[in-house]
């Protein structure tokens, strides 16, 4: 799985290497930091690309992100396709979530899943939250969930 710098630098090493590099650098700078993983997917044709990003928040000092970024040609109903999110982001945060303990970094997983019923991705919702909520991690949705909404979005388009 190759991850990447938002500058598009390739990560050579191991995720978790690569993020426990990243915490203690951040701590030695005096930064607190938080962890949010979501996933965005966008649908082109016969293809679904699919990003997962973990963002890194700096305590009322901005943030960054790696990002790892992957193609499907599966077809999948809209249902399928926001839990395939929701599953590369809790495989991600279940990599990082020991190595985060360790170091005291509160972690989120962020939904690109609507809350408003109103929204065809509101259908993986009750599924998205019972997932997430019962891997231990805390879940958020839109409004709330920017790393997948914002972050990743970015990085499918």
């Amino acid at each position: 799985m190759t991850w990447k710098k938002f500058s598009g630098e390739v990560i050579n090493s191991s995720i978790l290497e690569e993020v426990e590099k990243t915490i203690e650098r951040e701590y030695e700078a005096g930064n607190k930091l938080k962890v949010c993983i979501g996933t965005d997917s966008q649908v082109k044709g016969n293809t679904t690309d699919f990003a997962t990003v973990i963002v890194f928040l700096r305590e009322q000092k901005g943030g960054f992100m790696f990002i790892h970024q992957e193609r499907s040609t599966q077809k999948m109903s809209i249902k399928e396709r926001m839990l395939t999110e929701v599953q590369k982001s809790i495989e991600t945060a279940y990599t990082l979530c020991d190595l985060l303990d360790l170091y005291d970094v509160d972690l989120e997983v962020h939904a690109d899943i609507n809350t408003n019923p109103q929204f065809k991705s509101n259908a993986a919702l009750h599924e998205a939250m019972g997932y997430i909520l019962s891997m231990g991690f805390v879940f958020k949705a839109k409004p709330e969930a920017f790393a997948s909404s914002a972050c990743a979005n970015k990085m499918v388009q």
